[in-house]
């Protein structure tokens, strides 16, 4: 494969790894499982340590295996440099580990994920001062922001409700303010979306999802675009100011965070990924076709009372998705009409499964109000716009026939 040449999504995917030596001819990278790693000559390791030659120090900052998982995500997400964690979650915690201090400002989204959510609330009972914002409308975050804003972080698509984010108008801003902003790509995922294209500075990907793909492995990774220029950010040490002014965020990411938080991925993991990353886009057009259609059947039926998907003509943000994104996600969600049990529809469910991942190769479904979102509280929920019916669906590559008349059958008759 010529490197010099630009290739499509997948065949970029599946040749990454053998664009560096790849020991004995091997297709994927090797699962190198040791966390130390020896040198002949003492001045070498030194080096190492310095950051003056390359090369590897400890497993918590960096592994072979891990290293070529993170190159293919950077080749995704079009970025300068990527680091990968141990799970999604930390990769966004490592933003308040490596680049926020105490009196800092955030702007997030008002529609997080929940465990996103709780996170960012934690920092706020830590000294940062986070404000949680409708950012379907960038009114709404410029209206926020202060002297000390530091951060605006955003999901591309929210989980569950599927509001999108006011992706380009926002990035604008944060470009004309000089603020980090931070676009979690998780449900879109690189080959549907890629944040750089609306001004991001750093993009969050939960491996675990539409990346990895199978449910059998976490991980996290966070991406440096190369769009931020890090001389405007206040908190950066000065160890990490002798790097070239582009290195300063992610150098001091992987030794703030990654190093010192030590929330790293394991190379098994990383294999795991890597290898589940080759047949992504291959998924994703099934998932995302399939989810339009169950969206659609749903719709129609009179005892749906309400669909969430950016696929339907209906969706408030419908016309900014099919501006932006390839396809429309596979994830999306709905309520039932009042008398109509959740979990007995659940449980007339044949083919998806109760369960709480996303972007597994199987169809899974879950009651919202009661168990990812149960800990907000009901006051909560309803200013998310959270129905106590809301069921998420995260939908798999099933043949559409079979998915759609088990969605249909489960409202009965």
């Amino acid at each position: 494969m010529n490197d010099s040449k630009k290739y499509g999504f997948t065949t970029t995917i599946l040749h990454s790894d053998r664009q560096k030596s790849i020991e004995h001819g091997s297709l994927h990278k090797p699962i190198h499982t040791s966390v130390a790693f020896g040198y002949r000559d003492a001045r070498e390791l030194a080096a190492v340590f310095q950051g003056k030659t390359p090369g590897y120090r400890y497993g918590r900052q960096g592994n072979p295996t891990v290293s070529a998982l993170e190159d293919k995500i950077n080749r995704m997400e079009e970025g300068l440099a990527t680091l990968c964690f141990s799970t999604g979650m930390a990769a966004i915690g490592a933003l308040a580990q490596a680049l926020l201090r105490d009196g800092d400002h955030v702007v997030v989204s008002s529609f997080l994920f929940g465990n996103t959510n709780s996170l960012w609330q934690t920092v706020n009972a830590q000294g940062c001062d986070v404000s949680f914002v409708d950012a379907t409308d960038v009114a709404n975050v410029e209206a926020a922001l202060t002297p000390a804003t530091r951060i605006v972080f955003v999901e591309t698509i929210a989980n569950p409700r599927t509001q999108i984010a006011d992706l380009a108008r926002i990035g604008e801003l944060c470009r004309q303010r000089g603020i980090l902003y931070v676009v979690d790509n998780t449900m879109t995922s690189p080959y549907l979306f890629r944040p750089r294209q609306v001004g991001a500075g750093l993009v969050v990907n939960a491996l675990t999802k539409s990346i990895g793909g199978h449910g059998n492995a976490l991980g996290g990774a966070l991406t440096d675009t190369g769009l931020y220029d890090w001389s405007r950010y206040p908190n950066i040490h000065d160890n990490y100011k002798r790097n070239q002014v582009q290195q300063w965020g992610i150098s001091q990411v992987r030794a703030k965070a990654l190093r010192d938080f030590g929330a790293a991925l394991g190379p098994e993991a990383a294999h795991h990924i890597a290898v589940g990353a080759e047949t992504m886009a291959l998924r994703l057009e099934r998932e995302c076709a399939n989810a339009l259609a169950l969206a659609q059947m749903l719709q129609a039926d009179e005892r749906v009372a309400a669909v969430h998907y950016p696929g339907l003509p209906t969706h408030p943000q419908h016309a900014l998705a099919k501006d932006l994104f390839r396809a429309f996600g596979g994830l999306f969600s709905f309520e039932l009409k009042e008398g109509i049990d959740c979990f007995d529809y659940l449980n007339r469910l044949k083919l998806a499964i109760p369960a709480s991942n996303l972007g597994d190769t199987r169809t899974l479904v879950i009651p919202v109000a009661h168990t990812i979102f149960y800990e907000m509280g009901a006051e909560r929920r309803a200013s998310m716009g959270i129905a106590e019916s809301l069921i998420r669906v995260s939908v798999g590559i099933e043949d559409p026939a079979d998915l759609v008349e088990d969605f249909r059958q489960a409202l009965g008759t």
